[in-house]
């Protein structure tokens, strides 16, 4: 391993920034830091009291359903990632219900080599809906919340196809993230078998193999990390990676994703990718170009809305956009398929 330079520090705001000051945050598409955002929250509150606080906080009412948590051995280190052959997951999966796994998780706080485990991204609406009711982000009032909660673990650095706020109640979170465009230099795993859904950077940023990964020394230059404190918030824009490490033996985190633009009946992003894959990825390189130039064209418009020269009977799929008209793209797609 080579030394790298250390991450620089995320910008941060003293909060909590009202729906002006966050439009502002959000325009300039840059991750921030918001401190003490939910500081007010009792969730926070009950944490601040110790491990047992938060945990006698959110077992004051009975769970509306099972949850589902994952669990490593003590050996992984608390990350979550892929067995050394990548034919699978380091981790398993079970289900049961969210006061069981509290009360698993204290008792794993007293052990000095606990295995790694984790509820993640289990909706609280239906979950606990005490707790939404009585800690609300004022800035996203229609977007559903999400709850993560385990102990001394870490998540490989990923992006996510949304916006996002994630608001720390208990313990500390370290994020540490990269812009979108340093994929090239994350080395993503792969699609088939991830860990959350989505690929997965194969480098662990702590701690980088530069002799399997040697660009990953040009996406540490780009590396922004900063620790929230129960209470603080963090703004990751769309589509910026980022790496997660809870630093206590009960660390909780809640958090709101939207993807705010996004017409009614839009399709899959992530969905047409693969589909791009499939026509595209192996095409002769001449091809390639081809096609580069008419996506470049259709898509990503780049010499201004391709359907102008059209009247508006005669635009069909390239004109404005519509349900009824991702509808008919979607069936025009199946119907090619």
């Amino acid at each position: 391993m080579t030394a790298l330079p250390p991450p620089s520090a995320l910008d941060e705001i003293a909060g909590p920034v009202d729906d002006a000051a966050f439009a502002t945050i959000r325009a300039a598409a840059r991750p921030v830091v918001l401190r003490g955002q939910v500081a007010d929250w009792p969730a926070v509150a009950a944490a601040r009291t110790g491990d047992e606080g938060i945990v006698a906080y959110l077992s004051r009412e009975p769970s509306a359903r099972p949850v589902k948590a994952i669990a490593a051995a003590p050996s992984e280190g608390g990350r979550f990632f892929y067995t050394p052959d990548l034919t699978r997951l380091n981790f398993v999966r079970g289900s049961g219900r969210f006061e069981a796994f509290l009360k698993d998780l204290l008792s794993a706080a007293s052990h000095p080599e606990p295995p790694a485990m984790a509820v993640q991204s289990e909706d609280l609406p239906s979950l606990l809906p005490g707790f939404v009711r009585d800690n609300r982000l004022a800035l996203l009032p229609d977007v559903p919340a999400k709850i993560w909660i385990g102990n001394c673990i870490k998540v490989g650095t990923h992006y996510d196809a949304k916006e996002n706020v994630a608001c720390c109640v208990a313990g500390e979170r370290r994020f540490t993230l990269f812009p979108p465009e340093q994929i090239v230099n994350l080395y993503p795993g792969p699609f088939e078998l991830t860990p959350a859904g989505i690929p997965v950077s194969m480098v662990d940023p702590h701690a980088p193999d530069l002799a399997r990964y040697p660009r990953f020394a040009e996406a540490a230059p780009h590396a922004l990390s900063g620790t929230l404190q129960p209470g603080d918030a963090i703004y990751i824009p769309y589509g910026w990676w980022h790496a997660v490490e809870s630093l206590a033996p009960v660390s909780m985190l809640v958090n709101y994703w939207w993807t705010p633009g996004q017409p009614e009946g839009i399709g899959s992003p992530y969905e047409a990718l693969l589909h791009a894959m499939l026509a595209f990825r192996h095409l002769p390189p001449d091809q390639k170009e081809v096609w580069r130039g008419i996506i470049d064209y259709y898509v990503f418009e780049t010499a201004g809305d391709p359907s102008a020269h059209l009247p508006p009977h005669a635009k069909g799929v390239i004109g404005p956009p519509s349900a009824t008209l991702f509808a008919q793209m979607k069936a025009i797609i199946r119907d090619s398929l």
